[in-house]
């Protein structure tokens, strides 16, 4: 029995012993005894005739029954047990909510939590935890194609990340807010480590959420060039996006079609 249901059940355990130990009061508490009706001896008197007297009859003394308090010993509710963790724990409770095969691989191994909480507060500030990342890498590297002398975003890039978002489309919202819930005390442990006092985390889980719904939607093909360091876009207005906003572009417009509709039945249950 979890300490909740316990809790709850401790009035109802109450209200039983009292309605029981009444019952067992009237069934079996000692009743007065009734008075004894005595015997009287009929008296001849063949000389003298003597009025009769009405025979006297004494009264049974009271008896005073003394009423005992009953005191009802109801053992505490157990204490809770200690929140596990652990990273073992943590992710094999990730993979409870959802029924993909292939997520297991897809996730760290360590330090999941902490992850989770510092990978929030970068996205809420609009940047990117490259070195805390919840999630491996994509196998697959990101591909482009030539056309017109331009240079576009191979589809065939997009498909990279189709595993994590049907990872995240799998796992039931209600459970994984629920498992978010039970594992809160903790994150708020480790946000205070990294955060001032007056911060919220739930607020900056809301701010990542709200930066990446309003990344825009793009046409397709979307183009790209190479300074030599990476591949950046074209159009000024999308290079000029929060670096988060512009990871969710590279993942292709159904991919964060389908993140966007899971992170807005995340944040209307929040």
């Amino acid at each position: 029995m979890d300490t909740e249901n316990g809790k709850s059940l401790v009035p109802h355990f109450v209200i039983g012993a009292i309605v029981l130990v009444v019952i067992l009061a009237i069934v079996f508490w000692p009743s007065e005894p009734e008075p004894e009706t005595p015997v009287i001896a009929e008296v001849v008197t063949p000389l003298i005739e003597q009025d009769v007297l009405p025979p006297q009859i004494e009264e049974a003394p009271e008896i005073v029954v003394e009423e005992t308090p009953m005191t009802l010993e109801i053992e505490p509710a157990p204490a809770p047990e200690p929140l596990d963790i652990s990273d073992g724990t943590v992710k094999t409770k990730l993979l409870q909510l959802s029924d993909y095969d292939s997520l297991a691989r897809l996730i760290v191994d360590d330090a999941l939590l902490k992850r989770f909480v510092i990978m929030t507060n970068t996205l809420a500030d609009e940047t990117v935890a490259t070195n805390n990342r919840v999630l491996v890498r994509p196998d697959k590297p990101f591909r482009t194609f030539q056309q017109a002398e331009k240079q576009w975003i191979d589809p065939a890039s997009y498909k990279r990340y189709t595993p994590y978002v049907d990872a995240l489309a799998s796992m039931d919202t209600a459970s994984l807010l629920q498992l978010y819930s039970e594992y809160k005390p903790a994150i708020d442990n480790i946000f205070a480590e990294i955060s001032s006092p007056s911060d919220s985390f739930n607020d900056k889980l809301i701010d990542a959420i709200n930066i990446l719904l309003d990344t825009p939607e793009v046409p397709m093909p979307v183009e790209v060039y190479n300074d030599s360091v990476m591949f950046k876009f074209t159009d000024p207005q999308l290079e000029a996006l929060a670096p988060p906003q512009k990871q969710l572009l590279r993942t292709g417009p159904e991919n964060m079609r389908r993140i966007k509709a899971k992170l807005r039945e995340i944040k209307e249950s929040l």
